[in-house]
C-alpha cells in the first residue's frame, strides 16, 4: 500500500496544487542562465535552493524535505529503524563536484532525519526513481521490511546540461513529446518519495491509503549506452513482467504515464511498444517532462507519484507542448482528460537500456 507520498517539483510541493498544475497546461521550463554554449538554455528548476547554490547541496535539502514531507503524510517517525530507505540518482551532484560516492546525498539526508538505518541506494540512470521503488516493493512483499521509504532525487547542473547539449538530445526548440515536430528533450529537476506498507501494517496503524503499488517489472534491452533498442522488445518484457506481477491483463489498464522524453528515437520506440501491447484503442497515454522537464534519477518517482494523482482524480493532464501527434496512441491532447475505470501504469526508459514498469491500482475514499 502506498500510505505516503511527497514531491518537490519546478511546479511547486503541495501535491494537490502541483497537480492543479498539470492539468492547467502550467509548465516549470524557462531560462535559465549558463556561462557556457548551450543548445537551449531552458530548464526546469526549483525555486528553493535557487539555481546557483552547489549542486550537492541543493541534492542534499531536496532529498531531506521531500523525505520529511513523506514522513509526516503517512504519520510515521524518520527516527524508527524498522523503516528502510531506498534512494535512487543518476550522477546527483558527482559530475560537478568531489562528492566521496554517488550515495552521500542520501546518506546525509538519512542523518539529518534521524533516520538510524543506512538507506539503499539505486543508480540506473533515468530509471532510478522507479528502480527504488521497485527495489521497495520487493523488500515490503518478500517480508524483508514492513515499510519502506523509497523514491528519487535529482539537480540540474552545468555538466548535465553540457553533457546533453553535446550528445544532441537536447532540444534546440522546445520539449514535445510524441508530436512530429520533437527534436529532443529539456532538463528538470526535483524529488518525490513514497511510503510503500505492508497492507497488514497499514491496517494495524489505521494508515491513510492513497494507492496499492500491485506490480513491478524491468528488462535491460543492453543495446547501447544512450540509445534504445528500436525493436522495443525489453520494453515490452518490462510491461508483460509488470502485469504478470500483478496477475493483471492489458484490459485492465486504464491509463499510461509514458517516459515521453521528446526525443526522435525513444519516443518512437515508446510509443511503438505500447501499441503492440495494448492495441488500437488501448489506455489513455499522458506524458509531464514537457511540464517537469526530464529530471533523469528522480523522473520515474515524479511520474509515479503523478500516476497515483491521475488514479485519485480520474483524470490526466495534457501532454504539454504536444500539437501534431505522430502516433496513433489515445494521448492527452489540449486539455485535461477523463480517466475510465482500471488501473495504471508508469514507464520510464533510462539510458542504458533500463526499462522499468510500475503499476498502481485506486483505492476508494
Amino acid at each position: 500500500m502506498i500510505t505516503g507520498l511527497a514531491w518537490d517539483t519546478p511546479l511547486g510541493r503541495d501535491p494537490e496544487a502541483v497537480w492543479e498544475r498539470l492539468c492547467a497546461g502550467d509548465s516549470g521550463l524557462a531560462p535559465v542562465d549558463s556561462p557556457h554554449p548551450l543548445r537551449n538554455t531552458a530548464a526546469a528548476v526549483v525555486a528553493s535552493p535557487p539555481y546557483g547554490t552547489p549542486p550537492a547541496e541543493r541534492q542534499r535539502v531536496l532529498a531531506g524535505r521531500t523525505l520529511a514531507a513523506a514522513f509526516a503524510d503517512a504519520g510515521l517517525s524518520p527516527a524508527d529503524p524498522g523503516i528502510g530507505l531506498v534512494l535512487g540518482t543518476s550522477f546527483g551532484a558527482c559530475l560537478d563536484e568531489d562528492e566521496p560516492s554517488l550515495h552521500t546525498w542520501a546518506d546525509d539526508a538519512a542523518a539529518d532525519l534521524g533516520h538510524p538505518g543506512t538507506p539503499l541506494c539505486v543508480m540506473t540512470a533515468c530509471s532510478a526513481g522507479s528502480d527504488a521503488l521497485a527495489v521497495a516493493h520487493a523488500l515490503v512483499r518478500s517480508g524483508a521490511r514492513r515499510i519502506c521509504v523509497a523514491g528519487g532525487v535529482d539537480v540540474v547542473t552545468e555538466a548535465k546540461r553540457l553533457g546533453h547539449s553535446a550528445l544532441g538530445t537536447m532540444s534546440p526548440t522546445g520539449l514535445r513529446a510524441f508530436d512530429r515536430t520533437r527534436d529532443g528533450m529539456l532538463l528538470g529537476e526535483g524529488a518525490a518519495v513514497m511510503v510503500v506498507e505492508h497492507p497488514d501494517s497499514a491496517r494495524e496503524r489505521g494508515a491513510r491509503v492513497h494507492a496499492r503499488l500491485r506490480g513491478t517489472g524491468a528488462a535491460n534491452d543492453a543495446a547501447g549506452l544512450t540509445a534504445p533498442d528500436p525493436s522495443g522488445r525489453a520494453v515490452l518484457r518490462a510491461m508483460e513482467r509488470c502485469l504478470a506481477s500483478a496477475g493483471l491483463a492489458p484490459a485492465d489498464i486504464a491509463v499510461v504515464n509514458a517516459h515521453g522524453t521528446g526525443t526522435p528515437l525513444n519516443d518512437a520506440v515508446e510509443a511503438r511498444s505500447l501499441l503492440e501491447f495494448f492495441g488500437p484503442g488501448g489506455p489513455l497515454v499522458f506524458a509531464t517532462k514537457g511540464a517537469f522537464g526530464h529530471s533523469l534519477g528522480a523522473t520515474g518517482a515524479i511520474e509515479a507519484v503523478a500516476t497515483v494523482l491521475a488514479l485519485r482524480h480520474r483524470r490526466v493532464p495534457p501532454v504539454t507542448g504536444l500539437r501534431a501527434p505522430a502516433t496513433p496512441l489515445r494521448l492527452a491532447t489540449g486539455a485535461a482528460q477523463p480517466v475510465g475505470a482500471g488501473a495504471g501504469l508508469s514507464l520510464t526508459l533510462g539510458f542504458g537500456g533500463f526499462n522499468t514498469c510500475l503499476l498502481f491500482e485506486g483505492v476508494r475514499a
